[in-house]
């Protein structure tokens, strides 16, 4: 028997990384689970998305645990293409218990060079698509007087960095949206919380853009590179130089299966960064 055993959970940015360890843990605690990711590129970012492969895949996985799985190819910024994965979800499950507002992407410039297509790409996917997913199950957990919302925030939220003003402006924005709508609907069951990551060791991280932003001194450095430099600059915490994909699930089971006291708050997974926070 799982901590989650009649569940429902609907993870938006599934298909990879963080959103397939999530799909996985709620799996292995009883949870049926649909994964709605926008599976393709998008013009401006520097690193592959992820693709409609990776998004059966993690059904797939989902599926070997022995509960119910689905996938949609859903672009989260488009409020016809979330509210209809949404309501579909709920026609063929019954109902959503859980939604991990959890997709994301980034882009390194900084804001004098950053353009109005990057500003909109970034801010439009890593705070209004995690809004709309929000307001799209609203409704059904107010009805069934029952939710557990969990969107990803990141630690660039709690102390900043350069390069990233319009990933940490929407980071910043999900937090609020995060205490906002905590408020709004604690009198029906449903908490909100986020979770704020550290470096997480998925491709939105691992990719060239970041090794070129982190080592301007190299001439096309490569995935060794980059990790040779943290471990030069015992990047981390305790040896460890980045966080797993499976610990910041963790931290998402916590809060999925508290009983109902903790809303509004923002759960740090920051490897010690946030003993040097700027709040």
């Amino acid at each position: 028997m799982g901590q989650l055993d009649g569940r429902v959970a609907f993870i938006t940015g599934g298909a990879r990384g963080q959103g397939r360890a999530h799909a996985l843990a709620l799996a292995a605690e009883g949870a049926d689970v649909v994964v709605s990711d926008i599976a393709a590129d998008l013009p401006g970012l520097r690193y592959p998305l992820a693709t409609p492969d990776q998004l059966a895949e993690t059904v797939k996985l989902v599926q070997e645990y022995g509960v119910r799985s689905a996938g949609f190819q859903v672009d989260a910024r488009d409020t016809d293409q979330i509210n209809h994965a949404v309501a579909q979800t709920i026609s063929d499950f019954g109902r959503i218990d859980i939604l991990l507002a959890n997709h994301g992407v980034v882009d390194f410039s900084t804001v004098e060079q950053t353009t109005d297509e990057l500003w909109d790409t970034i801010v439009e996917t890593n705070l209004t698509g995690i809004f709309k997913a929000v307001r799209a199950v609203l409704p059904q957990m107010r009805a069934q007087k029952y939710g557990r919302i969990i969107a990803t925030a990141s630690m660039g939220a709690r102390n900043t960095a350069p390069n990233l003003g319009h990933y940490i402006a929407a980071k910043w924005g999900v937090i609020g949206l995060v205490k906002t709508t905590a408020l709004e609907v604690a009198g029906d069951g449903i908490t909100v919380n986020a979770i704020a990551p550290g470096a997480v060791d998925t491709d939105l991280f691992f990719n060239q853009p970041t090794y070129d932003i982190f080592l301007p001194d190299v001439a096309n450095p490569t995935e060794d590179d980059f990790r040779n430099r943290l471990d030069a600059l015992d990047y981390g915490l305790n040896g460890v130089r980045f966080l797993q994909p499976e610990d910041v699930a963790r931290a998402m089971l916590y809060l999925v299966t508290d009983r109902g006291l903790m809303t509004g708050q923002v759960l740090e997974i920051g490897l010690g960064t946030a003993a040097y926070g700027i709040y």
